[in-house]
């Protein structure tokens, strides 16, 4: 293994702030065509269900990308794969601002998911090229950064697509790409990377993908299609099947994609296990809320919200993540991020029962989503440090992207569950179904239950200060040292 140690011409500042900037920018793209997605069937000539995978194929190769792109940068250098990660966002970018049927736009959307490997490698750089004292604060932020992406993205692309051409917003998305290639070009030095990379596990990468790809479109369009139909079963199947072999293979092979030793390891397995049930939470109220803002208020319980508006009252939220990253990071350093993770998650379940008296105005609903988000941002903030704090230094992306999966697909079963409860919860109104206040009250409860759940399995994290190598132990000492 190569290391590298921090230069003294790099100011950590400007490294911190251009691989945050790089996580907000690719977090945009999840939330960039959220506000035509009602538009997108006139727009590309398509029907309705067609235009739907505009959304899920980001999910789907994001999904594939993140731990490959993770593997990589611990086998060729962690800058070099965030650069490269930034290519798709500019080239999935143009190809969507020049496109006017569904498939080129899918295909633009895919490979803007290919992006999505920045943040967990933009988290394992800043262990490799920051001072020990500033690396717990770093990494609280930069997790922070996929929140701050995602909520600012709905008023931007909201405010652009309401008051200009649809197609701005993904110039401006290839704008932004390019600018975030250039400032790590000149700002972020070299990571570590392993002096013997071996070989890359093609298969493994095969075999991930296509029981990610069974998995996540049997959760994501199961309720299109049916639970109970032959093709969902199927696809569930599959994605079992597949991935028991992948898993097979990964523990025969020589370099696998993913060590599946490591992940086994009992901190790393209960982290990503918590990881699951916070991106669940996380995501449910980012779905839900929006909905109840922007119902008409002739149903006595909506909020009568515009698109703009709705984005403006869910912003805050995102913003929120930010500002709690330091204070985070000062609590794992005094208690350790065991302790973080699982106040944050008691957070989050605060703020969801909150909701049972907070829903009657746009400003009850902002403290919800102010006071979830707080517990999401230190969630995310002490989940890549008990990671790195567990496995070997040239592992870290590998891990920390196979992190960042589990709360993807925590997210993923979000939609699929709050969008049944919301589906079949419903009244007529004006000859339209739109979801019941009871729907919206119950999506928020099993959102606290999550919140619940996530903070009972942190609070069951065996947490170990060393390996027989003692890179862990390292780990712990340079993540933890934080101020």
């Amino acid at each position: 293994m190569s290391e590298t140690t921090p230069s003294p011409s790099a100011r950590p500042g400007i490294i911190i702030a251009t691989l945050a900037l790089a996580g907000i920018v690719a977090a945009l793209m999840q939330t960039l065509v959220v506000p035509l997605i009602g538009d997108l069937p006139t727009l590309l000539g398509a029907s309705a269900s067609s235009t739907t995978w505009v959304i899920t194929v980001t999910l789907l190769t994001a999904a594939i990308a993140t731990p490959v792109a993770g593997r990589l940068g611990d086998m060729y250098g962690k800058k070099r794969l965030i650069l490269a990660c930034t290519a798709p966002l500019v080239l999935g970018s143009v190809v969507c601002a020049l496109s006017s049927s569904v498939v080129p736009m899918v295909a633009g959307r895919g490979l803007q998911g290919l992006g999505m490997g920045i943040v967990p490698l933009g988290i394992s750089l800043l262990r490799d090229v920051l001072p020990a004292q500033r690396v717990g604060s770093a990494i609280a932020l930069m997790s922070a950064s996929m929140g701050v992406g995602g909520a600012l993205g709905l008023p931007f692309s909201a405010a652009i697509a309401e008051n200009g051409s649809w197609r701005t917003l993904f110039w401006v998305a290839a704008g932004l790409s390019l600018v975030v290639a250039g400032m790590v070009v000149a700002f972020v030095p070299q990571g570590v990377a392993r002096v013997r990379p071996g070989r890359f596990d093609l298969v493994g990468a095969v075999g991930l993908g296509a029981g990610l790809v069974a998995l996540l479109l049997a959760i994501s369009r199961g309720s299109d299609w049916g639970w109970a139909s032959g093709t969902t079963i199927s696809l569930f199947v599959g994605a079992v099947a597949v991935l028991l072999v992948w898993g097979w293979w990964e523990l025969r092979t020589r370099d696998p994609l993913v060590d599946l030793r490591v992940t086994a390891r009992p901190q790393v397995l209960m982290t990503n296990l918590a990881s699951v049930l916070v991106g669940f939470a996380m995501y449910a109220q980012s779905l839900v809320l929006p909905q109840l803002l922007q119902l008409p208020v002739e149903t006595g319980f909506g909020l009568g919200q515009s698109m703009i508006a709705m984005g403006l009252w869910m912003a805050p939220a995102g913003l929120m993540m930010m500002a709690i990253a330091p204070v985070g990071a000062k609590l794992s350093a005094t208690r350790g991020p065991k302790t973080t993770l699982a106040l944050g998650a008691l957070i989050i379940a605060l703020g969801y029962a909150s909701s049972t008296l907070l829903l009657g105005s746009t400003w009850g609903v902002l403290v919800v989503t102010l006071v979830c988000n707080s517990g999401v941002g230190l969630a995310y903030g002490a989940m890549p440090a008990l990671i790195m704090s567990a496995v070997p230094q040239d592992e870290t992306a590998a891990a920390n992207s196979f992190n960042a999966l589990m709360r993807s697909i925590g997210s993923s079963v979000a939609a699929a569950i709050m969008g049944m409860i919301l589906a079949h919860m419903t009244m007529d109104f004006g000859g339209t179904a739109l979801p019941t206040e009871t729907g919206f009250r119950t999506a928020l409860l099993i959102g606290a239950g999550v919140g619940l759940a996530a903070a009972v399995v942190a609070f069951l994290i065996p947490v170990r200060r060393a390996s027989a190598t003692g890179e862990p132990e390292q780990a712990v000492e340079k993540v933890t040292q934080a101020a």
